[in-house]
């Protein structure tokens, strides 16, 4: 093969029926999809310099024939629901006859899914394109490329190739700093696919990232998509000042979110560290308020402290808390919804990802349901929404209809607009910001299409917002920006929470009328052994 060759990456659609998309917000601000592909883009960098490389993202614009007419190879991958679209675009790629390259964590995590594509890059990419490249050019047609699990020196990583990006279209755009988590929580796979020793990349890389953003002239928004943040404590201690310098120099032109476990608010000197290089809003795995079915999914580190006071310490910081919580664990004993609901009110945690607990292909889970014969046979298609939403692929201890039952009370109760904006506006009171919001071109535009979708978006909805957001204005009018996107995103989360209870309902009149039948259980494990071509 020569050293010329056109590449197109296509990033598959998400399942739409999804918590995460956050349709309304992205119409408010004229964006087409809330985060970039993160993952191609830094493939991308991983290619010789002389390869011609173009994104396309399904999410926000049409694949076209004369994209497929363009490329030599087309590239492609993505997580769990993306899976759908991944295996389209393999079968789209067959019938037009472009070889096509498949990586990603699903991929990694189930490669006998895409046996159709004609190469597999399973793993963190930057240790092993090399070799899929040299492949290439000695002719090969096919192979199976592998990076071991959790090895990879984070610090080769290559600048990502923002350029490729319309950064117009996102709500934000991702950088990383670490991979890997200390914890062991069992339903989770980013142990299994990137290790209990988080890695580092350099400030240098970091710093030479943010450059690139600013340079290309973006501004606002940009999330750390660390699996979790504070996993190695010390190495972000090093870095949060060489970042505050450079916010400071550049008159802070972002704002940054990102994932961390809950022990952030036992530190206030990270926290402050934190709130100083402006950082907004973290994302936090609470999962559960009872103590049992944290200590029983590994997940201790949330047993050790008050939920309430610690949420409460990082609202104080500057910083406020998405929550991730689930409904569907084995050690659930009567009905959970009364204590979960307690939990979200008492933590005045406005945005509160609820789902039912979906054991994922490589996780502690999914190894012991395989054991004790209860996980059922995935055909591999997921389901119209995401694992969230989808969840349950496996006979629950439980009777499954309670579960459902206390899925739907939950999401009903704490998506109902006097519930939610009760929570915005006890948020907008404790959010101690060191530093007012930076306007940029467009938020005056979005807070009022805003204001005209808020009025139409419910009844009650209108006025327990003006309710809220009056009450911010009076006494804590710094948090009133991020009170205003907390709002922005009930557009998206209020409806598609009572699209949710409407498919809880149907299942559960399956199931009361006897129409629901499970699918069959898989019948021995399936080991996922990954070894080099």
């Amino acid at each position: 093969m020569t050293d010329s060759c056109k590449i197109l990456m296509i990033f598959p659609l998400f399942n739409s029926g999804s918590f995460w998309n956050y349709k309304e917000a992205c119409e408010l601000t004229g964006a087409r999809y809330p985060a970039a592909p993160l993952g191609l883009i830094t493939v991308a960098a991983l290619l010789p310099k002389t390869w011609n490389v173009k994104l396309v993202n399904r999410n926000t614009e049409i694949l076209t024939e004369e994209d497929f007419a363009w490329a030599d190879m087309v590239m492609t991958g993505g997580m769990l629901p993306q899976r759908n679209d991944a295996l389209h675009i393999i079968d789209m790629c067959r019938a037009s006859g472009k070889p096509v390259v498949i990586g990603g964590p699903d991929v990694t995590s189930s490669p006998d899914i895409y046996q159709a594509a004609d190469f597999q890059v399973l793993g963190e990419a930057e240790e092993i394109m090399t070799d899929f490249i040299s492949a290439w050019r000695s002719g090969a047609t096919q192979g199976v490329f592998v990076a071991p699990m959790g090895k990879t020196d984070v610090t080769k990583s290559p600048l990502p190739r923002f350029d490729l990006l319309k950064l117009d279209q996102y709500l934000h755009v991702g950088i990383q700093f670490s991979r890997g988590c200390p914890f062991s929580c069992e339903f989770c796979d980013i142990i299994e696919l990137y290790g209990r020793v988080p890695r580092t990349k350099t400030t240098a890389q970091i710093m030479a990232e943010l450059d690139a953003l600013y340079a290309l002239g973006y501004r606002g928004h940009v999330d750390f998509v660390d699996d979790n943040l504070i996993g190695n404590k010390k190495a972000l201690r090093k870095f949060l000042p060489d970042l505050k310098r450079w916010q400071d120099e550049k008159r802070f032109p972002f704002e940054f979110s990102t994932e961390a476990s809950i022990n952030l608010a036992d530190d206030a000197e990270l926290l402050n560290d934190l709130a100083d290089s402006n950082f907004f809003a973290v994302f936090v795995g609470i999962e559960s308020p009872d103590t049992d079915t944290l200590v029983m999914t590994q997940k201790k580190q949330n047993t050790r402290r008050s939920l309430q006071q610690s949420i409460e310490t990082i609202h104080g910081a500057g910083i406020f808390v998405n929550a991730g919580f689930i409904v569907g664990f084995d050690s659930e004993k009567g009905s959970v919804a009364p204590g979960m609901i307690e939990c979200i009110e008492d933590t005045s945690i406005p945005v509160c990802m609820v789902g039912l607990l979906y054991a994922l292909p490589i996780t502690q889970l999914t190894r012991r349901l395989l054991a004790e014969g209860r996980l059922f046979l995935d055909d591999g298609q997921t389901q119209s929404g995401d694992q969230c939403t989808a969840g349950l692929n496996f006979e629950t201890s439980r009777p499954r209809r309670d579960v459902l039952d206390d899925y739907r009370t939950v999401l009903r109760t704490i998506y109902e607009p006097t519930a939610y904006f009760g929570r915005v506006r006890r948020l907008g009171r404790m959010l101690k910001r060191k530093r007012a919001h930076r306007m940029i071109k467009g938020d005056l535009r979005s807070f009022f299409r805003l204001l005209f979708r808020i009025h139409r978006a419910g009844p009650g909805t209108a006025g327990q917002f003006w309710r809220m957001l009056v009450d911010c204005a009076v006494h804590n009018p710094k948090a009133l920006p991020y009170v205003v996107m907390t709002s922005a995103l009930y557009l998206h989360l209020g409806p598609f929470a009572r699209q949710v209870v409407e498919e809880i309902d149907q299942e559960i009149a399956k199931l009361d009328q006897g129409l629901w039948q499970a699918p069959p259980f898989r019948e021995k494990p399936v080991e996922i052994v990954i070894q080099p071509a």
